[in-house]
C-alpha cells in the first residue's frame, strides 16, 4: 500500500469514526472539571475552591508556587492554597488548573506516540506563553484566556496521534503524519472542546489556526494564538515560518504590522513570556 493511499484511508476512516461519534477523545481530568465547577458558582468562597483544589497534592503545590512566581509575586509569601486562590483570583485560578491537569493528557507509554504527544506538549506550552503576553500588552482580552486557549489549540492531535498507534508506518513516515495532523487537527479539536464545554471563543481555535487569512471584525482568542504560534515559528525550518506577517490579519489587529516591529516588541516582553513558560515545568 502507498503512503498516500494509507494517508488517505486513515483520513476516511478517522472522520467517519468521528461523525459516528465512534473515536475515543480525551476527557478531562476530574479535578479540572470539579474546579471549573466550583469557580462558576458565583457563591463559591476561595476555601470552597481550595478544598477542591487540595484533593490533588501535586496541583496544590504547583498552585502556591505559581503565586508566589515573580507573575504574581506579593509582598509577602503565599503558604496555602486559599492563599494562592486570593491573589490569582477566580478565573486565573480555573484557567491554571486546567493548564496543569493537561499535562496528564498528554502522557503515553509508546515510545514513538510519546515523542509526538510531548513535542506537541513543549510547542502548546510556548504558544501559550507567548498568547498570554500578547494579549495583556497589545489587547483587552484576559491572558489567563489567551493562556489556555494556547495549549488547547492543538488539542485535536491527541486521539489521532493514539488512533495511528496501531499503524506504525504512518507515524514513522514524519511528513505524511505531519499532514495527517494538520488536515484532521480541527475538526478532533473541536469536537473535544465541544465535549468539554468550553466557550466558543475558544472552541473556534482548534479549528482556525492554521488559517492565517482569519479575520473576524474585532480581535479575539484566535488572532492571539495566531500571532504566537507565527512568532514561535520564526527562525525555525518549519513551512509556516516562511509566511509574510505583513499579510496575516491577526498581526495588522494586534498593531503588529512588520517582522521588525515584532521583534523589538518580543525583546521588551520576552521575561514575561519566559515566567509563564517557567509555569509549565
Amino acid at each position: 500500500m502507498s503512503n498516500k493511499v494509507l494517508e488517505d484511508k486513515f483520513y476516511i476512516a478517522l472522520l467517519d469514526d468521528l461523525k459516528k461519534q465512534k473515536l475515543v477523545l480525551p476527557t478531562m481530568p476530574e479535578v479540572a472539571l470539579k474546579v471549573r465547577d466550583a469557580v462558576s458558582d458565583e457563591d463559591a468562597s476561595s476555601k470552597q475552591i481550595a478544598d477542591v483544589i487540595s484533593l490533588d497534592p501535586a496541583i496544590s503545590a504547583r498552585m502556591i508556587q505559581v503565586a508566589n512566581s515573580p507573575l504574581l509575586r506579593g509582598s509577602q509569601k503565599t503558604d496555602t492554597v486559599e492563599q494562592a486562590i486570593n491573589r490569582m483570583g477566580h478565573s486565573l485560578v480555573k484557567s491554571m488548573v486546567i493548564t496543569m491537569a493537561m499535562e496528564q493528557v498528554f502522557k503515553a507509554s509508546n515510545p514513538l506516540t510519546k515523542k509526538y504527544m510531548q513535542d506537541i506538549w513543549t510547542q502548546s506550552t510556548q504558544v501559550a506563553s507567548i498568547a498570554s503576553a500578547m494579549a495583556s500588552h497589545f489587547t483587552k482580552l484576559k491572558p489567563d484566556q489567551a493562556m489556555l486557549a494556547g495549549l488547547l489549540h492543538n488539542i485535536g492531535a491527541l486521539p489521532i496521534i493514539t488512533r495511528a498507534e496501531e499503524i506504525p508506518a504512518l507515524m514513522q513516515n514524519e511528513e505524511i503524519f505531519a499532514s495527517l495532523l494538520e488536515r484532521l487537527s480541527g475538526p478532533v479539536g473541536t469536537s473535544i472542546m465541544k465535549s468539554w464545554n468550553f466557550p466558543d471563543e475558544l472552541s473556534i481555535i482548534a479549528n482556525e489556526h492554521n488559517n492565517y487569512n482569519y479575520d473576524s471584525e474585532t480581535i479575539d482568542y484566535v488572532d492571539v494564538v495566531i500571532v504566537a504560534k507565527l512568532q514561535n515559528l520564526a527562525g525555525t525550518d518549519h513551512p509556516d515560518a516562511q509566511i509574510d506577517w505583513n499579510n496575516v490579519p491577526s498581526f495588522c489587529k494586534l498593531g503588529l504590522a512588520g517582522d521588525s516591529e515584532v521583534l523589538e516588541i518580543e525583546d521588551v516582553i520576552i521575561e514575561e513570556i519566559e515566567i509563564t513558560q517557567q509555569l509549565f515545568s
